[in-house]
């Protein structure tokens, strides 16, 4: 149990008390005397020269003289209480959130992302919800320019070439049509300044002679690059611990896909993230399934409730 929530059910627990004993259901203030005693009092009024207060221990109303009282050293407590209630509060919130960044995002109850990062597919496979992970694939050049990062000028000027994977298909195969793809990888210093919606983009690959086509490139005679890619409408979103979901707006027709990161504006990475939309094929290999997590054993010998590839 966090801070946050010891602290709730603390004053929770000091509220029912107050309840039960008829006082009001107000937390318990000082009010100092001037010889450095005090009195726990809910709530008090001063008329004339007398101070009438219900105190807390006792459950009724007393009266002193107004003269006993030390209104700076009340005053003075009721900051620092405050202070110090609002600095608890503070460092509970901040543990949460530290919590929150270090907890493994779940996607589905029993289904939870890695803490080692990474780009992974949602999947449903017999009706059952699994968690395919994405490799990067070298898309391959005639004159890529190195790092594999792609930015012209290409060599010879006036002509046309392409981005392509090799083979037909990709190694994981979605079986929806509008699955759900989870990223979280080191950003790329170039693509700081980019919208989250820019970054990343899925693009229909072109079948191509046992190849993949991701972008088509077109070299005018000045050196000029115009890339032709295949992109489709997608959402991006900033989850808690650096995940960043992306989804296609609309369902995707069988073929083959990859999620692509932008560097620029005429600038692509040519390791990209394949995937295919095809409901029959057979289960994706190494894929991680929900598992349920189990009541915790009466010898408090701890099970693994992490979910595993399979």
């Amino acid at each position: 149990m966090n801070r946050r929530w010891q602290i709730l059910l603390l004053s929770a627990f000091s509220l029912l008390l107050l309840f039960a004993s008829g006082a009001y259901a107000q937390v318990a203030k000082r009010l100092v005397l001037k010889d450095g005693s005090y009195q726990l009092a809910s709530q008090w009024e001063v008329t004339g020269d007398r101070v009438r207060y219900f105190s807390t221990e006792r459950n009724e109303w007393e009266e002193v003289p107004s003269s006993m009282i030390d209104w700076q050293a009340t005053e003075n407590f009721a900051k620092e209480r405050e202070s110090q209630r609002n600095l608890e509060l503070k460092e509970s919130e901040e543990e949460e959130q530290s919590e929150a960044k270090t907890a493994p995002l779940a996607v589905a109850p029993g289904l939870h992302l890695p803490n080692t990062g990474g780009v992974y597919l949602v999947d449903t496979y017999n009706g059952e919800l699994q968690l395919a992970e994405l490799l990067q694939s070298s898309g391959e050049v005639a004159h890529p320019s190195g790092h594999g990062i792609l930015h012209g000028p290409f060599a010879p000027l006036g002509s046309s070439k392409s981005i392509a994977l090799k083979g037909e298909h990709a190694r994981i195969q979605s079986h929806v049509s509008q699955p759900a793809i989870y990223l979280d990888i080191a950003p790329d210093p170039e693509t700081q300044s980019l919208p989250l919606s820019e970054r990343f983009r899925i693009a229909r690959l072109e079948p191509k002679k046992d190849a993949r086509v991701v972008a088509n490139l077109k070299i005018a005679i000045t050196g000029k690059v115009n890339q032709q890619e295949f992109y489709l409408p997608t959402t991006a979103e900033q989850l808690p611990g650096g995940w960043i979901r992306l989804k296609p707006t609309r369902p995707l027709p069988p073929g083959e896909y990859a999620v692509v990161e932008i560097l620029g504006p005429k600038t692509i990475n040519l390791y990209v993230w394949d995937f295919g939309v095809n409901p029959s094929s057979p289960e994706n290999p190494g894929v991680w399934k929900s598992a349920p997590e189990p009541a915790p054993p009466a010898d408090n010998a701890g099970g693994d409730r992490q979910s595993r590839p399979h």
